[in-house]
């Protein structure tokens, strides 16, 4: 369940990094979205490779941007290798976001080596929003299955991370 943009890819060099990183802070500014820097500094990033957890332990940096209170941040944190593999969730936020992300996405795309995305509601690769109306639909409707069966489960639930969890058992 969920409308999630999943995406990973390299950057070649560090004049790529801060030319993605200024055109994205500058998408940013253009639509009112807030951002920070994620500064040089040692942590784990989660990350899977062939359906296998392969976590990153060191030093990223980046820029996390806010498109919405209602979707998860959008985080382009790269570890030292300049590598980012990250989603974001904006099944909460209007269609809009949605669509805004993966403009987003397609505006930074040539920076990378190659980028992949993966997106959930099907926009990155069709640009049809009534295919994205669709998914986010569907995703609703299983939400209200879950939630109309008491007090067992809530949703959803936004974690300390930012991070927001669909439905979950109370």
């Amino acid at each position: 369940m969920g409308v999630t943009i999943h995406f990973e890819g390299r950057l070649p060099n560090s004049d790529t990094y801060q030319a993605l990183v200024k055109t994205a802070k500058q998408f940013a500014d253009e639509r009112g979205w807030e951002y920070e820097p994620i500064e040089e500094k040692v942590t784990t990033l989660k990350r899977v490779r062939n359906e296998e957890d392969w976590d990153y332990e060191g030093l990223v940096k980046g820029v996390v941007l806010q498109p919405h209170q209602n979707s998860e941040p959008f985080r382009l944190e790269f570890d030292t290798d300049l590598y980012v593999q990250e989603y974001t969730k904006t099944q909460f936020a209007p269609l809009e976001t949605h669509v805004a992300v993966v403009e987003l996405l397609k505006k930074i795309e040539p920076y990378f080596e190659k980028l992949e995305v993966f997106d959930e509601g099907e926009y990155f690769e069709t640009q049809d929003q009534d295919i994205l109306k669709k998914h986010l639909d569907r995703c609703f409707e299983v939400l209200d299955e879950y939630l109309e069966q008491g007090d067992k489960y809530e949703g959803p639930v936004r974690l300390p991370s930012k991070r927001i969890v669909d439905v979950m058992e109370k």
